[in-house]
């Protein structure tokens, strides 16, 4: 494990969009069956309602994940709660409820499980999304012990956060190649650490960055010896869809 483990105070392995691929991602389900298999955080993404409620969705549409079409930025809490977001994933979730960033909290803190909020904006909200969810998280988590940790791929939003919660840890998404002015992007941010793409993370990559003093998280991790590969080089932590091969149970 990385030397440097002490920059990083959240658990090494992280569940993807909740437990994603064995149930709905980004719903209370999702989080719920991750807990089940051990994990100890979960990653999850969080936009905004039309009426300004922080939900968790990855996609600007519901089209894909739920039985409703539009964009969740032109749809209000009210209309979401009509649509199912679990029978698209199969039958047993069927009727599955759109989760809040309040629920998602509530389940979280009163089972110890930390978080990784990746703000997730609808196109063209990055601004205002970035400010509210990170108010909203930090009213959300104001006794808890640990934090959530904020990331997005979105520089804006990323800003917009730091400006309205410095306070709260933050990390840069990468989406595939790491460009070469990441430590001054990470900096000006103030970014705690990097969240890389796992197919394009190298170890002296890696090396730089820890040795620069981030923490680094890795994306999404599902074969087990790569997973072993990257904490054997340091990476403070893997993110997972595969909750049962990548399982806490096996990588302590």
């Amino acid at each position: 494990m990385s030397s440097t483990a002490g920059r990083w105070p959240y658990p090494s392995l992280i569940a993807h969009r909740g437990a994603g691929l064995y149930a709905p991602e980004n719903t209370l389900a999702a989080v719920r069956l991750g807990a089940a298999q051990g994990f100890r955080m979960m990653e999850y993404d969080v936009k905004l309602t039309r009426d300004g409620v922080a939900v968790l969705l990855h996609d600007d549409t519901v089209d894909r994940t739920a039985n409703g079409r539009g964009r969740a930025a032109d749809l209000s809490l009210a209309e979401l709660a009509w649509l199912d977001f679990g029978a698209w994933h199969s039958a047993p979730y069927a009727g599955e409820p759109i989760a809040t960033l309040h629920s998602i909290a509530a389940y979280t803190l009163a089972n110890d499980i930390c978080s990784n909020i990746e703000i997730k904006p609808t196109t063209g909200q990055e601004d205002a999304t970035g400010e509210q969810v990170a108010l909203l998280a930090k009213a959300l988590w104001a006794s808890a012990a640990t934090p959530p940790l904020l990331s997005s791929f979105s520089e804006a939003a990323l800003r917009a956060a730091m400006m309205a919660a410095p306070e709260l840890p933050r990390a840069l998404l990468i989406a595939k190649d790491i460009p070469a002015d990441w430590r001054e992007r990470a900096a000006d941010l103030q970014c705690m650490g990097l969240n890389l793409n796992h197919r394009y993370t190298t170890k002296p990559m890696v090396d730089a960055m820890l040795e620069a003093g981030y923490s680094v998280a890795v994306w999404t991790v599902n074969d087990p010896s790569r997973a072993r590969e990257l904490l054997n080089w340091g990476c403070h932590a893997i993110v997972t869809d595969e909750i049962h091969a990548v399982s806490p149970m096996f990588f302590s």
